[in-house]
């Protein structure tokens, strides 16, 4: 599978990664947080902060104990819910959500695998005209733009501190 993209679905601005299957026009979609939208596209552009995020920090650990992820495998969906687990090089399997496991796959160049049957279950056949915008553009490229104009935008007091405490103005 290969990363085509993310994207915010309207009008609820969910972001969703679409996952293709290589040389098909099938796609695996999967409804993500905003801050793991954030890393994807980041690694998607090669956008290196400062700082490591947290991905970057599971990829550091990895290396720091000779170690590396070799592969994501997407797993299943339950009640709409994907699962997936991160295998290492030594075979050593972690589970993990897939918006993470993407991520850190990335990162670090690893495969990333779903099942036939998963596809199968969760896929959607989107053709080249319909992930491209009427003036011929490439929607992903355009959805990630505007994805990233909201994240230069966004201040974490918009969040608030949580579910019992109110954002500020």
């Amino acid at each position: 599978m290969v990363v085509a993209g993310v994207r915010l679905e309207m009008p609820s601005n969910q972001p969703v990664v679409l996952l293709r299957r290589a040389g098909t026009e099938t796609h695996l979609p999967i409804w993500i947080g905003s801050v793991e939208a954030t890393a994807i596209a980041f690694a998607l552009e090669g956008v290196e902060p400062p700082r490591p995020l947290t991905h970057d920090l599971i990829v550091n650990l990895l290396e720091a104990v000779n170690n590396r992820m070799v592969r994501l495998e997407i797993t299943e969906m339950s009640d709409g819910v994907f699962y997936s687990q991160m295998v290492l090089a030594d075979g050593t399997t972690i589970g993990s959500r897939p918006s993470d496991g993407i991520a850190v796959a990335l990162r670090c160049g690893a495969e990333i695998v779903a099942s036939e049957e998963l596809l199968a279950e969760a896929g959607v056949v989107i053709s080249e005209s319909e992930a491209t915008a009427p003036d011929g553009e490439a929607m992903p490229e355009e959805e990630v733009e505007k994805f990233r104009q909201f994240l230069e935008d966004v201040d974490p007091s918009d969040f608030g501190g949580g579910p019992d405490t109110p954002p500020t103005s």
